[in-house]
């Protein structure tokens, strides 16, 4: 998490090399440019994005791929892209921590567009004396639809004249959606309901759970900054013996070693990777946002189910081991 001082030390820097290139906050050079410069915060926003926007706009997304959002220190290339955006697209509910101090030490004009307005947000925890809800919104595909309609309504208003491209293009990706959450409840409907119990990493997947039925435990809570104790640990493992939890994730972002040792005590398998907060790099398997929800319930049913799915419940690409 980067502090106040490193926030300054940022500013400072970026200052310095905005005046160097010429540029100024807001849209900057973009005046003699044909497409906007669009700015998102992670990897997975990013994607949505680009969806919409297509080639009519130039995308950067801060956190790339297989980056943990909830700890990234911002750079002064960061604020660079910034200063120099027609429009920042961020998550919010709480996820990027550090978004607020880099959007004000690169004193942009740029519109930010809060792509989860309008998502009920779970309940998440309590931290000290206030609680924080759930800013993964995003496991649930219904969710990421509200993501498409706001980065809509948000291109459009920095660029009327592509409205009808806009349009068109998240028509298309919604349909997508449409048809990729069918494909998840149908795959999930396929294993049996009392093995629909997972631990993973960190609590990124409550979304997803309240959405299709899959019961996820996490040693951490909804940041990866959370350190679980001792005692945590125990419980947690007294819990997966009295429930017989049937598989352990570990995920892209976080370490593995905290799993890897209550798999150990357990005698729990872990059933695979999953990717929660970050898409893989382009030649993975979760390169998109849809390759990332596909590539997460092939995990989960292969390890969940130990017989092979019937053809109309299997998701494109899924292979099951008898």
């Amino acid at each position: 998490m980067p502090t106040r001082r490193h926030v300054v030390s940022l500013t400072a820097a970026a200052a310095a090399a905005a005046a160097a290139a010429g540029l100024v906050p807001g849209r900057g050079q973009n005046k003699s440019q044909d497409r906007p410069r669009a700015v998102a915060t992670f990897s997975v926003l990013g994607d949505l994005v680009s969806n919409v926007g297509g080639e009519r706009v130039d995308l950067a997304s801060l956190v790339g791929p297989n980056g943990d959002v909830h700890v990234y220190a911002p750079t002064p290339g960061d604020i660079r892209r910034i200063a120099a955006a027609n429009i920042v697209f961020v998550n919010g509910l709480g996820l990027e921590g550090w978004i607020d101090r880099l959007i004000a030490a690169s004193a942009t004009r740029a519109p930010v567009v809060v792509a989860s307005k309008g998502i009920t947000p779970r309940n998440g925890t309590r931290l000290r004396d206030h609680s924080v809800s759930d800013p993964h919104a995003w496991q649930s595909v219904a969710n990421a639809k509200l993501y498409i309609g706001n980065i809509r309504e948000g291109l459009t208003a920095i660029e009327a004249a592509e409205k009808e491209i806009f349009e068109a293009n998240a028509t298309a990706y919604l349909a997508r959606l449409d048809a990729l959450d069918g494909e998840i409840k149908a795959a999930i409907a396929a294993i049996p309901p009392a093995r629909r119990k997972v631990i993973t990493t960190h609590s990124a997947f409550g979304y997803f759970s309240d959405a299709y039925g899959i019961e996820f435990i996490a040693p951490e809570g909804l940041s990866t900054e959370a350190e679980p104790s001792a005692r945590d640990i125990a419980k947690l493992i007294e819990q997966i013996r009295r429930e017989n939890v049937p598989a352990l994730f570990v995920e892209n972002i976080s370490d593995p070693r905290l799993l890897q040792q209550i798999a150990a005590e357990t005698g729990v398998r872990i059933g695979g990777e999953l990717y929660s907060d970050a898409l893989s790099p382009p030649d993975g398997p979760a390169a998109t946002y849809i390759e990332m929800m596909r590539s997460n319930v092939r995990e989960l049913t292969s390890a969940l189910i130990s017989y092979n799915c019937v053809e109309k419940y299997c998701l494109p690409g899924i292979a099951m081991q008898r």
